[in-house]
């Protein structure tokens, strides 16, 4: 699969900001959009990224100095993903529900948290590991077939 095909998949949906527009407004668009990104644009070309790390890093300070707590901005009751569940159902789970992580529960119990960078790259090496097995094996075929 090629960039192009997953832009394609994707849409053709591009969220912009402009880099005299206010962190708020900017804030604002992300969530409305529900996306962990924009792209700054100036004069018709890109000039930059925002993402969610930014405006974390740019927000820490006014968080700190305000009391705002956990409690008020967490997601409460995330969707959850198991051990057993498959690959391509948690993929699915993730995108339907626009989760970028998900804890991991096996019977009560909190095992850790996955993310989607997580996923694609368990999906990446996994494929990476068939196809030298592929080449492997198609390397080392018998030239004749004994009778």
């Amino acid at each position: 699969m090629q960039v192009r095909e997953i832009l394609r998949v994707k849409g053709a949906a591009l969220f912009t900001a402009r880099p005299q527009q206010t962190l708020a407004s900017a804030i604002d668009m992300m969530a409305e959009q529900d996306v962990g990104s924009l792209v700054v644009m100036d004069g018709g070309r890109m000039v930059g990224m925002l993402t969610f790390r930014e405006v974390l890093q740019a927000l820490r300070q006014q968080a700190c100095s305000t009391g705002l707590t956990v409690g008020d901005v967490m997601v409460a009751d995330p969707v959850t993903a198991y051990p057993a569940m498959e690959v391509n159902a948690l993929r699915q789970l993730m995108i339907e529900r626009h989760s970028r992580y998900l804890p991991v529960i096996e019977d009560g119990t909190l095992l850790g948290v996955i993310s989607f960078l997580d996923v694609a790259k368990a999906v990446l090496e996994e494929q990476s590991l068939e196809n030298r097995m592929l080449k492997n094996y198609i390397k080392n075929w018998p030239d004749e077939v004994e009778s």
